[in-house]
């Protein structure tokens, strides 16, 4: 990220980001490097009719962050309900789809591909109906990624082309979600989040821009289509490492970055913190550590390490995504192809925090 001119932080929080990532993270589990069994165990407890409906909406509508943003505080789970009760029934999910928010690992033909579904959902909600070429272009997009597959695809076109009993159904199902899990889990998790808050607060004061937000996104690098003037800067607990960001207009950008401690798991009740436990995943591959060898003495494209490796691209993205998730790598977006490089900070970081978990003490965060 190159910035001439230093831009301004407006701090945010609010659990009620927390209320939709968690919820986005619980549907894309794999993606987020959460069990699967546990993701599905928590949204069995929502009534079946209105878990459904989440399943077969909430995987392309997203965390609606520009709406979260404009939240008057306390901008928590039940202050956010409210306010989309307010909203006629008609128009919620068409104002909660303003714009889509991109995850860190979403190319700029990802960002584009996500602003013409926003366009396709518009018109099937004014228009009441969908093509058979909208089906056709979600199927292109989530075709490879994603568990949706193509009924999956038009039976939640189906719902937005009905979107009055869509608002309607998917406030009761955030309601529900709410009321089986997140109301306890927010007391959980709203500590963590003040005190990662507290702690970007605090870098703030004697670090560069540059460098805190390097710190905050654990080695993410930004190209200049994404440089602004401001930027509105809130933890979030259940998508760590990973942060989300959007650009909600020429002049703002918002993040979200991760701030689960070390010792701490997205798990409920889990005495074996989950990043520990992912990090030693990652280590445990060989193609992995090859990867790393690499990385270690230089900064290289996923194409550049397949060539090294005689491997598939693809395949090779896939080890990376997992020493992302692990902390392990830093990951520059740039216009041509991502960047990738070791973080030696959390190499080091790994067997100190392996030590401290077997001698029954606090993890200790990454410097």
């Amino acid at each position: 990220m190159t910035n001439h001119i230093t831009p301004s932080i407006v701090w945010d929080f609010g659990t009620a980001y927390e209320l939709f990532v968690s919820l986005h993270v619980l549907h894309e589990p794999d993606y987020f490097g959460i069990r699967p069994s546990y993701a599905a165990g928590v949204r069995s407890r929502i009534p079946a009719a209105e878990r459904k409906l989440l399943e077969e909406v909430f995987p392309i509508t997203g965390v609606p962050l520009k709406w979260l943003s404009t939240l008057p505080a306390p901008k928590d789970a039940i202050s956010a309900l409210w306010a989309l009760k307010q909203i006629p029934p008609a128009q919620r999910m068409l104002t909660l789809q303003q714009v889509e928010e991109v995850c860190e690992y979403d190319d700029k033909e990802t960002q584009e591909k996500h602003a013409r579904m926003n366009e396709i959902l518009i018109r099937v909600a004014h228009q009441g109906k969908w093509k058979p070429e909208d089906s056709e272009f979600f199927v292109r997009i989530f075709g490879k990624k994603h568990t949706l597959k193509k009924d999956g695809i038009e039976r939640a076109l189906d719902w937005w082309s009905k979107p009055e009993e869509l608002g309607e159904g998917f406030l009761s199902a955030l309601q529900s979600y709410h009321q089986a899990f997140f109301e306890e889990e927010e007391k959980r998790i709203e500590p963590a989040l003040r005190a990662g808050l507290e702690r970007a607060q605090s870098l703030a004061a004697t670090l560069s821009f540059e460098d805190l937000f390097a710190e905050l996104t654990q080695g993410l690098q930004v190209g200049d289509e994404f440089n602004s003037p401001k930027f509105i800067i809130a933890p979030a607990f259940w998508t760590t490492p990973l942060v989300f960001f959007e650009k909600l207009d020429n002049d703002t950008m918002i993040l979200l970055f991760g701030a689960r401690p070390a010792d701490m798991s997205v798990i409920p009740g889990e005495t074996v913190p989950d990043g520990l436990v992912r990090t030693l995943k990652a280590l445990a591959d060989p193609t992995r550590l090859k990867i790393l060898r690499y990385l270690t003495n230089e900064s290289l494209t996923p194409s550049e390490i397949a060539r090294r490796l005689q491997l598939r691209p693809p395949t090779v993205t896939h080890h990376l995504k997992e020493l992302r998730l692990a902390g392990l790598v830093e990951l520059a977006l740039l216009h041509e192809e991502n960047r990738y490089t070791v973080r030696r900070q959390a190499l080091t970081a790994v067997y100190e925090n392996l030590n401290t978990f077997l001698e029954n003490e606090p993890v200790k965060e990454p410097a």
